[in-house]
């Protein structure tokens, strides 16, 4: 049951991707365009997704998830070096290629080598910080 749910659920975001036109990189890239031809579109996106979501977490407060298990503690409100480091390199990867993970997920459905590509630069990326952590805490120095 909670795999079927899963997947009604991410069927739905990368729908809602494709309908709010997220998967268009010139759409994001005119948002993030603020001297040009700057585009609203993604601010509007972002206020319907963040709505439910305030109503969702003040729900999730007080019960239990549907279909089992136990839902996740808050984020801590710490600013850390990895925290400050990693919004950076989301920042500059989305602003250059006005992509990111779930609209680059969604981009597949429709074709284009760019998206796999992306996606597959992302996937790497993933793959290679959490070594690359332990080698820099190994010899002392914190990212």
């Amino acid at each position: 049951m909670r795999a079927v749910l899963s997947l009604i659920s991410g069927a739905l975001f990368g729908a809602g991707l494709h309908v709010s036109g997220m998967t268009d990189t010139d759409r994001v890239r005119g948002f993030l365009d603020f001297a040009g031809a700057w585009d609203p579109t993604l601010a509007f996106v972002m206020g319907g997704a963040i709505l439910p979501m305030i109503l969702a977490w003040r729900l999730a407060r007080r019960g239990t998830p549907l279909v089992g298990g136990s839902f996740p503690n808050l984020p801590t409100q710490e600013i850390t070096r990895p925290l400050i480091i990693g919004s950076v390199l989301f920042g500059v990867g989305w602003g250059l290629v006005g992509l990111c993970p779930g609209p680059a997920l969604a981009s597949l459905s429709y074709g284009g080598w760019q998206g796999a590509v992306f996606l597959c630069a992302m996937l790497a990326g993933m793959w290679a910080v959490p070594p690359l952590r332990r080698m820099l805490d190994s010899r002392g120095l914190r990212a």
